[in-house]
């Protein structure tokens, strides 16, 4: 017997709402806010990031602090014609498929793989804020890297990796895409959101043994599955990525969300392609694969904030400030209002 989605929702802590998993840990944070007297202290972990990062910030901004080589071709799109975009494109040498998304934007929200002119006129038009278009990456290997580093060391490193699991399904020669779907708890999640944006496609039965992919955006709310990869956390990973990271002026906390082609690759710290670092908000991605436990993933976590905290509290010390807490809900506020 299949339980519904309600009481799966409630029963896996992965997929609880934000403020429900975080409430429990809601006293460590002003634990931490008490011991560095600032209730957004973690506002001054990344001063070259607007709040260091912990809400609103630019994609594309941010990207610009990062070495072109480990990143897409990217262009900016805001207040442009269609054939101005079409123009643009061109010129950076961005192809079919392509990434859109929002310039400001969380967890994923209006991200889309587009495939052609048709849909990315659709996305232009509908789109009323800046966005940013990339090129489509193909490496296979979607990881989340969490890295820090302390202001008083020459070193960082990394605490987390979480490599992505994007949602498909198999056939079975017999089973049309959403009865396969009924099939997994994590496809269950996204039948109503794939049903509006598959339209009759999701109807189709795929010959046995033939798998589709349903979702290309490594968002754990449009079923990408989250997996532990820690295990490949070394020496030689952290330097490549202090390589990355420390002609990153004003930067000490975030997570990169990076494509690579193998991870043999990655240690040599070649074909590496970063589609988006975000600060102080970041999370240990790992703590949401489905071998932990909610106690080691509250473990993890508050791991985390105190790296954080000890990384804001020395940039205090050293002149930068933290941001007033009413700042930050000022921040929320607009960015609500701008959605």
């Amino acid at each position: 017997m299949r339980l519904p989605l309600f009481i799966l929702k409630y029963t896996h802590y992965e997929y609880w709402p934000w403020w429900l998993f975080y409430l429990p840990v809601l006293p460590y944070w002003l634990y931490l806010a008490f011991k560095t007297n600032s209730m957004a202290y973690f506002s001054a972990a990344n001063p070259s990031i607007p709040l260091g990062g912990f809400f609103g910030e630019s994609k594309s901004d941010i990207l610009k602090l990062i070495d072109a080589q480990y990143l897409p071709r990217t262009i900016e799109v805001e207040h442009i014609s269609f054939e101005a975009l079409l123009l643009k494109l061109d010129i950076a040498c961005i192809p079919f498929p392509l990434i859109a998304k929002p310039d400001v934007g969380e967890r994923g929200d209006n991200v889309a793989k587009i495939n052609n002119e048709t849909e990315l006129n659709i996305y232009h038009l509908k789109a009323t804020n800046k966005y940013i278009v990339q090129e489509f990456v193909d490496f296979e290997i979607e990881l989340g890297v969490l890295y820090s580093r302390l202001p008083n060391e020459d070193k960082g490193c990394i605490t987390s990796i979480t490599r992505k699991e994007f949602l498909m399904v198999t056939g079975n020669g017999t089973s049309t895409i959403k009865e396969l779907m009924q099939q997994t708890t994590r496809a269950r999640f996204q039948i109503s959101r794939l049903n509006h944006e598959m339209g009759i496609k999701i109807n189709t039965i795929l010959p046995k043994g033939t798998k589709r992919l349903l979702e290309p955006i490594g968002n754990h709310c449009r079923g990408t599955r989250f997996v532990n990869n820690n295990f490949l956390i070394n020496e030689t990973l952290n330097f490549v990525f202090d390589k990355i990271c420390l002609p990153i002026n004003g930067f000490y906390y975030g997570r990169f969300d990076l494509k690579i082609n193998s991870i043999e690759e990655m240690y040599l710290g070649k074909n590496i392609k970063i589609m988006e670092l975000n600060g102080a908000s970041s999370e240990p991605g790992h703590i949401y694969d489905t071998e932990y436990n909610l106690l080691n993933a509250y473990h993890d976590l508050l791991q985390h904030w105190k790296r954080l905290a000890e990384i804001s509290k020395q940039n205090i010390l050293r002149g930068y400030q933290s941001v007033p807490f009413s700042e930050i809900v000022k921040s929320y506020f607009k960015f609500v209002v701008w959605k």
